[in-house]
Parts: structure tokens; C-alpha cells; sequence
């Protein structure tokens, strides 16, 4: 599709070798079809060895990370379109490291006084040092079940085991350190699971039509990816007092991480209607299943029109 000259030229970034690869795959490709369709001239590349050569050769006017996993949210790649002297639409590399490792984002939402359950971060290297048997018990002695266990950094649920017996805790953290050396482990808040997508078009960060997320099992990766498992109420079914706290939450955490352009809050509402914080996302999903698309489209807005709004956002900042 041919553009005007004055049309900005984005460089999507989609791929990678994380083990998130072809969701982000996914999601440029549908973030880049989104663009074409309202003149943007946009092009996408995978993260390999000819991505630099191919922006200096390119020069876009602005690159756009939608890398899930490492080096996509860890904010090396960010670094790197930087060092080239590019603009970047999103958050910048230190903030994306710090929203990227869970245990110190959740360190800085209970210092800004949001609620966020409590937890521990173990690396593997401890239980060899200090026996399994002995710290899986403290753990459930001391946090009690049931509890969450996470990889201390990445996404799409990818490792993530709800435990509600002591003998699923082993197993629980084999799987979790299948796709990291670390884990988190967390109490387990109970209610209405919840994320809020938040965007920044210009006028200051703003919060979409909170997601409410009902699965038939865990909200893994397959429940996320693959249509039928999950199924979605946007706007969330939340009392007007819930909806407003949630969306409060998920903007002053865009503004407490220091975040641009776009992010997602995951929270889970308990029953007395407050809202819990879980982790914040630099760089949301946007394939077809994906939260934030379906909050835009929930709030009205042209999925086109708002990444473009995105775009020339980020390039008169």
C-alpha cells in the first residue's frame, strides 16, 4: 500500500529466540497490519544478526519493540536501537528492567502503597545448598497454601503453577525453573482476575476498559493463546467502586514505573474489592487473544487510529 512521504516509518521489532517467540511473532504482524491500514509505512524484523545492519540501513523514524520475553522486556534490545541513535516507542531500557524482574517490580508497588501478596524469591542454587525437603516446608508454613509460583522473570504464564497441596510444590518448581534460575513464590489472593491496559496518545497515560479473565483451568500459556479455554468480560464485571480502582492502580503504576507509550497491569480483585498487584507488562501481547487489543475495541477505538496515535505520540516527545 503506498504512503505520503510525510508518513513516518516504523520498524516493528517481532521474534526472537525467548520461548515466547511466536506469540510476538504474532503480535507484530498483527500490529503491522493494523498500521498499514492507516498509512503507516511499517516493516518487520526478526532480532538477529542482521537487525542492526538492517537499521542503520533503514533509519526508520521509530522502532517499535513488540519482543516478549528476554531481551524483548529486559530492555537490551532497547538499549541497543538507542545506541544506534533510533527513537523507541515504549518504555526506555531501565524501566523495562526493572517492570521485567518481578520480585523488584513488587518491591516497588508496595513502596508506591499498592496491595501485592506476599512473597519470597528463591534461586535454584539455594535449594541445592540448603535442601529442598526444608525450604519448600517453610514455604508453606509461612506464606501457607495456596500459593503461586513464577518465574522471577518472563511472561505468558509460561512456568506459572497455582499450588493448593504441599506434595505439587516440588513439582511446581521444577517447572518453574525449566524457564528460569529463579522463582518467585507468592501467596495466592483469590477473586476476580483482572488486567488493565494503559496508553499514552499525547494527553497523558489513560487506562482501557478493564479485562476480566474466566478460564476452565489455570490461565496458562495455552489458555492464553489458543481460543475455547478462556473466556473474556471487557469491561470486567466489577462494581463501579472496583472498575475505578482498578484503572486508578494500573495508571499510577505506568507513572510509578516510569513507563511510555503503553503497558498492562495484571491484578486480581478479592472479594472485599480490592485490588491486588501482580506484575506490569512494558510489552503487551497484541495478537488475536490478546488483552489489550480487546480493551481498545471494548472503548470504541480503531486499533489502527490508536497505534498511529501511539506512533506520532512517541515522535513528538
Amino acid at each position: 500500500m503506498s504512503t505520503t512521504p510525510s508518513s513516518p516509518r516504523v520498524v516493528v521489532l517481532a521474534g526472537g529466540l525467548s520461548h515466547e517467540r511466536d506469540v510476538s511473532l504474532r503480535s507484530g504482524r498483527r500490529v503491522a497490519d493494523a498500521l498499514r491500514s492507516v498509512g503507516v509505512d511499517v516493516s518487520v524484523h526478526d532480532v538477529d544478526a542482521d537487525l542492526v545492519p538492517a537499521l542503520v540501513q533503514l533509519q526508520p523514524d521509530l522502532v517499535w519493540p513488540l519482543l516478549h520475553g528476554t531481551s524483548g522486556e529486559d530492555g537490551s534490545v532497547r538499549d541497543v536501537v538507542q545506541l544506534l541513535g533510533l527513537r523507541l516507542l515504549g518504555t526506555g531500557p531501565r524501566e523495562s528492567r526493572v517492570a521485567w524482574s518481578k520480585p523488584i517490580a513488587k518491591t516497588v508497588a508496595s513502596r508506591a502503597g499498592f496491595a501485592t501478596p506476599e512473597f519470597v524469591t528463591l534461586p535454584q542454587s539455594l535449594f541445592r545448598e540448603l535442601g529442598a525437603r526444608q525450604v519448600l516446608d517453610a514455604i508453606v508454613r509461612t506464606l501457607g497454601l495456596p500459593v503461586v509460583v513464577k518465574p522471577s522473570r518472563g511472561g505468558s504464564a509460561l512456568g506459572v503453577t497455582l499450588v493448593t497441596r504441599p506434595d505439587a510444590l516440588p513439582q511446581a518448581m521444577v517447572d518453574c525453573f525449566a524457564y528460569s534460575d529463579t522463582a518467585l513464590v507468592e501467596r495466592a489472593v483469590l477473586g476476580t482476575e483482572v488486567a488493565v491496559s494503559v496508553v499514552d496518545t499525547g494527553y497523558g497515560p489513560f487506562a482501557l476498559p478493564a479485562v476480566e479473565i474466566v478460564t476452565d483451568g489455570p490461565y496458562d500459556f495455552d489458555a492464553r493463546y489458543n481460543p475455547g479455554r478462556t473466556e473474556y468480560f471487557t469491561p470486567a464485571r466489577l462494581s463501579p467502586d472496583s472498575a475505578r480502582a482498578v484503572a486508578d492502580l494500573a495508571v499510577a503504576a505506568h507513572q510509578a514505573f516510569g513507563l511510555r507509550s503503553l503497558s498492562r497491569t495484571d491484578l486480581i480483585v478479592d472479594t472485599d474489592g480490592t485490588p491486588w498487584f501482580l506484575e506490569v507488562n512494558v510489552a503487551p501481547g497484541m495478537t488475536e487473544t490478546s488483552l489489550l487489543p480487546q480493551a481498545a475495541e471494548a472503548a470504541g477505538l480503531s486499533l489502527g487510529e490508536l497505534y498511529r496515535s501511539l506512533v506520532e505520540a512517541a515522535l513528538a516527545r
